[in-house]
């Protein structure tokens, strides 16, 4: 069964699509009253954060675009030293789109928003003529309440250490695996995981920064650090945490491993005296189990990687997304 433009325009056919498809998915007393905003207790001191998802193909081994857009948000909440409370869903749906996918991707954000703790208290749905959208799209946007500020720069210091929390680039290359292109095939699943229960745990530590490494990957994030700080990140090759089929299927196409999205990776900055402690903490999580202190901030601005052969090279900030509609 397919979703028709009728079913953006706000009369019986958006009805039912509201009431069998996502009410079924989103239950809680604020959405089923279906008013045009919802109520709820905003914290005192309240992060607030959206994001958009597309991502081709929208299933792909280890999650779909339903379970990104939940993590990616409940992931930025959680970075930015907040408790994730509420979030909202916005779909954009392309006409004709398959109504079994869709009922699918919500029971994969409901049961993602579960995990979480979160509430999907509002949201919006529009139906967009065939051809204007090559696949769905999902805003997400959340509120939680602030726990600690992990995304303020200054709190960065020389001396502080480099944590990587997952294995790397284990989500771009699931992507285009999953598309199938160049020929290339693997049974690699990408990292996507809702990381805040993680976090949570180690909201008592010494951590100055943290940071999910999505678009442009870890390259971006520390390279993005080192601009608004001045200082400088030296990491050691041989403790980034990186999967030997990942590091193969990179190697093969020119990757690079530290430049490609990762939905489950964070980086975090934290004083050299808890970074095990951190690291060992997170590694009591199943997203956490490759988790390891990978370098040190200097006062030389930039990124550099000292390699396996002994050598090193600066990593630069990606000029661009390596693979399109990725998250």
């Amino acid at each position: 069964m397919k979703i028709t433009l009728s079913a953006g325009g706000g009369g019986k056919a958006m009805n039912e699509l509201l009431s069998g498809l996502i009410l079924k998915h989103f239950k809680n007393k604020e959405l089923h009253e279906m008013r045009d905003a919802s109520y709820i207790e905003c914290p005192e001191k309240a992060v607030f954060s959206t994001d958009s998802f597309v991502v081709t193909p929208e299933f792909f081994p280890g999650g779909d675009i339903g379970k990104l857009a939940v993590a990616g948000t409940t992931n930025d909440l959680a970075c930015s030293g907040a408790t994730p409370l509420y979030l909202s869903c916005g779909l954009v749906i392309p006409e004709g789109y398959d109504r079994d996918d869709l009922d699918k991707i919500l029971g994969s954000m409901a049961e993602a928003a579960a995990y979480a703790g979160v509430e999907i208290v509002t949201g919006d749905t529009k139906v967009v003529p065939r051809g204007d959208l090559r696949g769905l799209m999902i805003n997400t946007a959340g509120i939680g309440r602030l726990e600690n500020r992990w995304n303020d720069y200054p709190n960065v210091k020389v001396g502080d250490r480099v944590i990587i929390t997952s294995d790397i680039a284990r989500h771009g290359v699931a992507v285009f695996l999953a598309r199938e292109e160049l020929g290339f095939s693997g049974s690699i699943e990408s990292d996507c995981n809702v990381l805040c229960k993680m976090l949570k745990d180690i909201q008592g530590e010494d951590v100055h920064f943290v940071r999910d490494a999505t678009r442009g990957g870890v390259a971006a994030v520390l390279n993005e650090l080192a601009d608004h700080t001045g200082l400088g990140f030296m990491l050691n090759e041989g403790d980034i945490p990186l999967r030997q089929d990942v590091a193969h299927f990179c190697d093969t196409l020119g990757f690079d491993p530290l430049a490609v999205a990762n939905e489950g990776a964070l980086v975090i900055i934290a004083g050299a005296e808890s970074a095990e402690r951190i690291v060992n903490t997170i590694k009591e999580h199943s997203a956490g189990k490759a988790a390891a202190v990978c370098g040190i901030v200097t006062d030389k601005k930039g990124v550099t990687l000292e390699t396996n052969i002994g050598g090193k090279r600066y990593v630069e900030m990606p000029l661009g997304e390596i693979l399109p509609r990725i998250c």
